[in-house]
């Protein structure tokens, strides 16, 4: 098994950057649209699935495992196969609190790698910072 784990501070409230990552369908509103061209859910609660379409074409099946509103956390998992190097992949993206005005985004993974163990964990975690760096730019930090 393989984890990436991608921790980052962010200068605005923790309910903001929630209402964000809560959206299951809203990913390609957020993330940098080099690595996802579309995305949509058939709902955004527990067993809904999204859709990614990546700018080659593939499509990524994501399922909603967990969604907890209260403590701004969510797990997901990869529906086999992907086109990502990655295979019994699950995900939680969860945000904390952490005083006034800012927060912490917590993305975490494991999986089991398709090839080269840490050419898996690099994809995984250019997806995952590059999904931060868009929580920063749409909430307007």
């Amino acid at each position: 098994m393989a984890s990436v784990n991608v921790q980052e501070q962010i200068a605005t409230s923790a309910d903001q950057v929630w209402r964000v990552i809560a959206d299951f369908g809203g990913l390609d509103k957020w993330t940098d649209p080099k690595l996802i061209k579309s995305c949509s859910a058939d709902g955004n609660e527990v067993g809904a699935i999204r859709t990614i379409i990546l700018p080659n074409g593939a499509e990524v099946h994501e399922r909603l495992e967990i969604i907890d509103h209260d403590r701004y956390r969510m797990s997901y998992t990869i529906v086999d196969p992907s086109p990502l190097p990655v295979k019994d992949y699950m995900a939680t993206a969860k945000v904390t609190d952490t005083g006034p005005g800012t927060c912490q985004v917590d993305w975490q993974s494991t999986f089991q790698p398709i090839g080269d163990i840490e050419e898996a964990e690099k994809v995984v975690r250019r997806l995952y910072i590059a999904g931060v760096k868009g929580l920063r730019e749409i909430v307007g930090v």
